[in-house]
C-alpha cells in the first residue's frame, strides 16, 4: 500500500531534487525502441487527450524514504500529459506530486541483464497498486520457464498471469500484445496496442503511408477529371454542364 505523507509535517523532496532514473543503462537499443514505439502509437491514437502520461525509462518515486523504481515504460491515466514545461517535461514521476495517481500499467523488457522483473520489481509494483504488469523478453530464450510476453493483473494484492499474448485491458480501453512484424527495418517481435476487436493500432509510419496513398489517389482523380474537362472543351462542350 502507498503511504500518503502529510506535507505539513513531512518533508517531501521535489522532482528537481531527486535523481531522474535508477542510473542503470539499458542493455541494448531495443529496450528503448520497443517502449518508444508504444508511446508514438499512443500519441496518435489519443491525440487531443491530455489526461494521460506514458513514461519511458524514468524513475517512479513512491516513497520519499526509498529509491525510485524505473520500469522500461509505464502508463498513468488521470494525470497531466504535459508537466514541467516544454523545455524539460517531467524529470521523474513523483507520486506525491501527481496526487498519488499510481500508474495503471508497467512494462519491463528483459534482455541480457536480469533485474528482478519476476520478483523484486513485481513485488514493488504490486505494493504500489499497479493494475497491469507486463514482462516482455527481447531475447525469446532469455528466461527459461517464461513466455515471451507475460501480462499480469493485480487481484487482491497479487499478480495473476493472464492467458494469451494479447490481452484486452478494459480499464485502459486498449489491448496490449506482441506481433512479429517489421519496424525500423527490423523483423522481430514488437509490442503493439490493439482495439477491442483485436485490430492492431497503426504506427505513425503506417498512418503517414496511408495519408500518402490517399493523396496519390486524389491527385490521380484530379488528373483524370482535368483530362476529361480538356477533352470536352476540345469538342466544344462546357465541362461545367457535366459536373
Amino acid at each position: 500500500m502507498i503511504t500518503r505523507y502529510d506535507a505539513t509535517t513531512t518533508y517531501l523532496p521535489t522532482a528537481e531534487e531527486l535523481p531522474y532514473s535508477d542510473g542503470k543503462p539499458v542493455d541494448n537499443e531495443f529496450q528503448n525502441l520497443i517502449p518508444n514505439l508504444l508511446r508514438s502509437i499512443l500519441s496518435f491514437a489519443w491525440q487531443g487527450r491530455t489526461d494521460w502520461f506514458f513514461g519511458v525509462d524514468i524513475g517512479i518515486y513512491y516513497d520519499p524514504n526509498k529509491p525510485a523504481v524505473a520500469p522500461d515504460a509505464f502508463l498513468s491515466l488521470g494525470v497531466e500529459r504535459f508537466k514541467g514545461g516544454d523545455d524539460i517535461g517531467r524529470l521523474s514521476y513523483v507520486l506525491w506530486e501527481e496526487d498519488y495517481v499510481v500508474p495503471i500499467l508497467a512494462i519491463e523488457t528483459v534482455s541480457k541483464t536480469y533485474g528482478g522483473e519476476y520478483e523484486q520489481k513485481r513485488d514493488i509494483y504490486a505494493q504500489m497498486g499497479v493494475l497491469y504488469y507486463a514482462v516482455f523478453l527481447i531475447k525469446p530464450k532469455a528466461r527459461r520457464g517464461h513466455q515471451i510476453l507475460e501480462i499480469y493483473r493485480l487481484v487482491n494484492g497479487e499478480y495473476q498471469l493472464l492467458p494469451g499474448d494479447r490481452v484486452w485491458m478494459p480499464e485502459i480501453d486498449l489491448g496490449l500484445g506482441m506481433e512479429r512484424d517489421i519496424y525500423d527495418d527490423r523483423v522481430r517481435n514488437w509490442l503493439y496496442w490493439y482495439d477491442e476487436e483485436g485490430n492492431r493500432l497503426p504506427t505513425p509510419e503506417e498512418l503517414a503511408s496511408l495519408t500518402n496513398q490517399e493523396r496519390q489517389r486524389a491527385d490521380m482523380e484530379k488528373q483524370r477529371a482535368d483530362r476529361l474537362a480538356q477533352k470536352l472543351r476540345e469538342l466544344g462542350l462546357d465541362p461545367e454542364e457535366f459536373s
